[in-house]
């Protein structure tokens, strides 16, 4: 009996237990934005959400996009697994995963491989309930009834946010595939969501652009309508990867 009386404590330490071995886990996860400076003098931008990570390359003086790569990752301890979706300047990568040693102080980021990959926050993501991973799932078509995209095959249209930057990226795994990413930064203020273009890899003239669309969120799903940088109506629906 004396036994017995015991089991509940028991149970709830190892409840206790483990849902703080499981916050440690999440709080390695490096959820944001974060900055880093290029040999060549441009900037990347990492944005990483819940399991999924984009890097963006470019130099906003020059208009200039160089390079970007992105895909989903694992967190076990210090060590992040990353596996390519794509890669817009070496195809050969796509697939292969990669093992980083993180580490993590004072807003500074550090990725370890084949060497240190050092990066400054911008932002933690931690007040945003846009943050994350969104892939559209509707788009108007020339009527402007909403139709279901992307249910089947192996293209994707991603949108990263932190809870400044923001990386859309278009591609198909199954034939290493890159057709166009863009991003920069964005807000949202009564109703609307505003974003400044930063790159843009189809058209540089593109970058400094800003564009202003209304916003709904309701249910995961993200209602986007306005215009697109050409002049075009917009309106497409994301939903958040979970």
């Amino acid at each position: 009996m004396r036994e017995n009386s015991k089991t509940p404590v028991m149970m709830k330490q190892i409840t206790l237990l483990l849902i703080l071995i499981a916050q440690l886990s999440m709080a390695q996860v490096p959820k944001g934005a974060w900055k880093s400076q290029e040999p060549t003098g441009s900037t990347s931008i990492l944005i990483v959400g819940d399991n999924y990570l984009t890097i963006a390359s470019y130099s906003l003086l020059n208009k200039y996009f160089e390079r970007s790569e992105g895909g989903p990752f694992t967190m076990q301890g210090n060590k992040m697994t990353y596996t390519p979706e794509f890669n817009s300047s070496d195809t050969a990568k796509i697939g292969i995963p990669v093992v980083f040693t993180i580490t993590r102080k004072d807003g500074v980021l550090t990725l370890r491989y084949e060497e240190a990959m050092v990066w400054m926050l911008v932002d933690d993501a931690s007040t945003s309930p846009m943050a994350g991973t969104w892939r559209i799932t509707e788009r108007a078509n020339g009527q402007g009834a909403l139709e279901k995209i992307h249910q089947t095959g192996t293209r994707k249209t991603l949108k990263l946010l932190s809870g400044s930057r923001f990386q859309w990226i278009a591609f198909d795994l199954a034939v290493k595939g890159f057709y166009a990413t863009g991003g920069g930064t964005y807000t949202i203020k009564d109703g609307k969501y505003t974003e400044q273009i930063q790159f843009f890899s189809k058209d540089n003239n593109r970058v400094g652009s800003s564009l202003v669309f209304n916003w709904k969120l309701e249910d995961g799903r993200w209602d986007h309508s306005g215009k697109s940088t050409t002049g075009s109506p917009v309106h497409e629906i994301w939903e958040k990867i979970k």
